[in-house]
């Protein structure tokens, strides 16, 4: 069992009070903090200390991938960590954003390979993930119904979006949210700033008369202050806006268009950075391929946590994803087992924990506290008054 030491990262997007307070450090910290990063990423490996020397995650795992991730795991997923576990702060929305299956990010990566300037792909990763909510989180969650997108353009009562909402009400499948998404993302660039300051306008004066389409009109609002001008802000009325309650989760398959807007969660994610944008961002874009890859007919559920049989004090949130599984522990002092079979990641949201070793080795995690248990490590419990997520392997 290693106590990891989590890395930072410092997104513009982030918060300058949870993650350090999270950590029990001073607030507010010296600059916006987005995501702790707990896991083997090869950009920003957690740290950890093994026979009494300083090094990281990735290292150790590299060194015995055998004994630190046991031999399913290591054949299965080539040596590698396959999951990653983050604390994600958001006070100003993320890019909206889908991600490959891994057929997809294999043949993009290949065909990129010697490639100069931006990348679409930057790994042969997939990235699939879960967002369990700690506060009221809210985002944008696959495309609507054809019909309800084209109730929300049509409120706004802009002739500039007729041809758009004409798409979503025109015969046809899913197809319909591919094509309005096209026509959106591709608007001609001298006309951009003056259609979505129109946009921006009329979702203003819905916001203020209530009804059906205020929060998401609203959303825009606040969002435009941080994205000014951009597409994306259009481009979100497509999509399903919800705030997740604290203990539901969204599971994001491959083709799943999504976006974070504002709240605390825990993110589970497959250990890769591919990312194709639709807006919401000054990074790179590749409308052609984003448009290529998006499937409009995935689902993006909202997930309850649901209790293992015979356990009262064990969630599981269930996705198909294989390269990791979340679960969430609500401790009131008896000990209970840690799921085993492979490699693992605990994380203290609220309490203290002792987390016990068949071997008898211990170690105690407060809040914002984590730990890498190995295969090696086998079978372990956690007792004492707390709640902790634990990432496995899917």
């Amino acid at each position: 069992m290693d106590l990891l030491r989590p890395v930072v990262q410092p997104y513009a997007w982030g918060s300058r009070h949870v993650i350090a307070g999270f950590q029990g450090r001073p607030v507010p910290s010296a600059g916006p903090e987005a995501e702790l990063w707990m896991g083997a990423h090869p950009s920003a490996p957690s740290g950890v200390t093994r026979e009494g020397r300083e090094t990281t995650l990735d290292v150790v795992v590299a060194a015995d991938p055998g004994r630190e991730l046991g031999a399913e795991c290591r054949d299965r997923f080539g040596g590698r960590l396959p999951f990653l576990l983050k604390i994600l702060a958001a006070e100003k929305a993320l890019s909206i954003q889908v991600h490959p299956d891994r057929a997809q990010a294999e043949a993009g990566f290949a065909a990129e390979r010697g490639r100069d300037g931006a990348r679409t792909y930057v790994d042969d990763w997939p990235k699939p993930e879960i967002l369990c909510a700690l506060t009221p989180f809210e985002v944008l969650a696959g495309f609507r119904e054809a019909a309800d997108a084209a109730a929300v353009l049509d409120v706004l009562g802009l002739p500039e979006l007729r041809s758009v909402s004409g798409v979503l009400r025109a015969g046809g499948g899913p197809e319909r949210l591919t094509e309005a998404l096209r026509l959106v993302l591709t608007w001609p660039e001298a006309e951009r700033d003056r259609l979505i300051d129109t946009v921006v306008t009329a979702c203003g004066r819905v916001a203020a008369e209530g009804g059906t389409h205020a929060a998401a009109c609203d959303a825009v609002v606040r969002m435009s202050a941080d994205h000014p001008g951009d597409i994306g802000l259009l481009a979100s009325l497509l999509f399903r806006h919800l705030v997740l309650e604290p203990g539901e989760a969204l599971f994001m398959p491959a083709g799943g268009l999504h976006a974070y807007i504002k709240g605390v969660g825990v993110e589970l994610l497959a250990n890769s950075d591919n990312v194709l944008r639709a807006g919401l961002t000054s990074k790179h874009m590749n409308v052609p391929e984003l448009l290529r890859i998006v499937d409009p007919a995935v689902e993006v559920p909202v997930l309850p946590p649901r209790p293992l049989p015979g356990s009262t004090a064990v969630s599981v949130y269930d996705s198909t994803a294989p390269e990791f599984r979340l679960y969430r522990f609500s401790l009131d002092g008896e000990p209970v087992e840690v799921p085993a079979g492979g490699p693992r990641i605990a994380l203290c949201v609220e309490g203290a924990a002792v987390l016990r070793a068949g071997d008898g080795g211990e170690l105690k995690l407060s809040r914002g506290d984590s730990c890498f248990l190995s295969a090696a490590d086998g079978t372990v419990t956690a007792a004492g008054d707390a709640t902790l997520f634990v990432a496995t392997v899917g």
